[in-house]
């Protein structure tokens, strides 16, 4: 397995030196590497108040441990991680899996060195994003954000710190809409941008709500909670099941399920359900195949009314008055 030390920050200091390692290029935003390590996208971008994105949609073609051992100690570092398979996160004696249907986002203190492993034909996406602590802060103060998790993270005295945990539907959503354009183009970048800040305020909003407890989740209890979204992701062309067959599918009363699937997931069963139906039917409306009745049946909504109304109140826009402005 190849391994190679690098660093990051919250400015682009970092970029020449990650370069040199790998025996790449920069060409304007995009992070060249030679194929052998992987084929892709990987862009990096300056998002102003000391905020730095990279952007990784690559398949690498061999076995790589990165090891993150970072030279300035004032940033945190967001990963997030939409790859169907998984990447192997580890610090010191502890290790976890990221992926998709594992863990997908970790909070990582910039003083703290850690590993990442991929093997060949993995392919991965991660969304990056690295933040001066003090802007956090600032951000959190303007924004009316009270937390003693924030207090922490900007505390010197314990600043060393990883938090892996399942980033909400809205975030997931944001990235897919980001992953839906060309990287590079001028639309990309400013979507870029605002992904960037709206992921951090959503992650900020989480910590105030005080809602970062996945430690406290057994794993037997995260794979359940993980594989019932799975199944419902799976079943949306269908009515949604109800708590007490998803509890019983996965093993748990109908309590501790709804309890856990709101811890974990930061929504109810039945609202993630919808709204990610009402995603699904978006995408359709889009590709412009179907029409506004045709997708409420293929989504089970009963009746378009219904479809529209739920529709309207989640864009904001009627779907017949969407498709005719596409």
């Amino acid at each position: 397995m190849k391994k190679i030390q690098l660093h990051y920050g919250a400015d682009l200091d970092w970029v020449e030196p990650f370069v040199k390692k790998f025996k790449g290029k920069v060409d304007g935003n995009f992070i060249i590497l030679p194929e052998e390590i992987h084929t892709g996208s990987r862009y990096f971008l300056d998002c102003g108040q000391g905020v730095i994105a990279l952007y990784i949609d690559v398949k690498y073609n061999c076995d790589l441990q990165i090891i993150q051992k970072n030279l300035k100690h004032d940033f945190v570092g967001l990963y997030y991680h939409l790859s169907v398979d998984p990447t192997r996160l580890s610090f010191g004696d502890i290790s976890t899996s990221m992926g998709s249907w594992t863990y997908n986002l970790s909070l990582i203190d910039s003083s703290l060195d850690h590993t990442f492993e991929v093997k060949k034909d993995d392919e991965i996406f991660i969304f990056c994003i690295f933040v001066k602590k003090e802007i956090i802060k600032s951000y959190a103060q303007n924004n009316n954000f009270s937390s003693k998790t924030i207090e922490a993270i900007m505390n010197p005295s314990k600043n060393t710190f990883i938090r892996w945990d399942r980033m909400c539907h809205e975030s997931i959503h944001i990235l897919d809409d980001l992953r839906k354009l060309q990287v590079g183009e001028v639309l990309f970048d400013l979507n870029m941008i605002g992904s960037a800040h709206m992921l951090i305020s959503n992650y900020l909003t989480k910590i105030s709500e005080n809602n970062i407890i996945i430690q406290q989740v057994n794993q037997d209890d995260l794979s359940n909670i993980i594989s019932a979204q799975q199944f419902l992701l799976k079943n949306l062309n269908n009515h949604f099941p109800g708590i007490k067959l998803i509890a019983a599918k996965f093993n748990m009363s109908e309590s501790k399920f709804k309890i856990l699937f709101k811890k974990i997931t930061g929504n109810t069963a039945n609202a993630f359900f919808l709204d990610n139906k009402l995603i699904k039917a978006k995408e359709l409306l889009e590709e412009n195949q179907l029409s506004v009745t045709e997708i409420s049946k293929t989504f089970s909504f009963g009746d378009t009314a219904y479809f529209s109304s739920k529709f309207r109140k989640k864009f904001g826009i009627l779907p017949k008055t969407y498709t005719q402005q596409l």
